[in-house]
């Protein structure tokens, strides 16, 4: 039981994901944008990680920025595509589900609010934003989202991602070795920041109720 605790405890901590090998990092990826329950997994912070410690060669990836890049934007498209055929299946059966400890209905609500909003765009913004990562896929997918628009949004969104925050980790460790002796710091930024357009709709979705 231990053990399963542990593992568990290391799927919430990307710096451990990185230094257990590529397998359960692109996993991890694939769950985070594409599986109900990936929203409590690591996203941003772990795809910044691996590229930092990709340049500080800390890892037992074995694999180059390019590669490492091309490996975590196929993981996150198959993710997403994942999640857009489980939506597409479910339907909006979804929203009646009651809340249970990996599914909050709230998440999905949030989601629907924001593409209200931004519409298609949603599917690449939300590429940046945690919790909307993993439900706009399933939310396209109920909402019967053309599959060729899908698709654009889904391989543009996934490269622009993982390139520019895998990249921005790679200069950094790169250029500023020291930077991972701050990496709990770093994670911590990424979540605040990305949170707050997160939090805005929620409230606003609140609010308007």
């Amino acid at each position: 039981m231990s053990e399963i605790f542990e593992f568990l405890k290391n799927l919430t901590n990307p710096e451990s994901i990185v230094k257990l090998g590529l397998p359960l990092l692109l996993f991890v990826i694939f769950a985070e944008t594409g599986l109900l329950i990936g929203f409590f997994l690591p996203g941003d912070s772990l795809v910044f990680i691996s590229g930092l410690l990709c340049a500080t060669n800390e890892t037992i990836l074995k694999v180059g920025i390019a590669e490492l890049i091309s490996c975590m934007s196929l993981a996150a498209i198959i993710g997403n595509t994942f999640g857009y055929f489980f939506g597409k299946k479910v339907g909006e059966g979804l929203y009646k589900r009651e809340d249970s400890f990996l599914f909050k209905k709230r998440h999905l609500q949030t989601t629907h609010s924001f593409y209200e909003r931004h519409g298609g765009k949603t599917l690449f913004l939300g590429r940046f934003l945690p919790i909307i990562r993993t439900f706009a896929p399933i939310l396209a997918g109920i909402i019967n989202v053309d599959l060729k628009k899908f698709m654009l949004y889904n391989i543009v969104g996934a490269i622009a991602w993982v390139g520019s925050v895998a990249g921005l980790g790679y200069f950094l460790g790169d250029k500023f070795p020291q930077t991972k002796d701050y990496l709990g710091y770093i994670v911590i930024g990424l979540i605040v920041v990305t949170s707050i357009p997160v939090l805005v709709t929620y409230f606003k979705e609140r609010k308007s109720k």
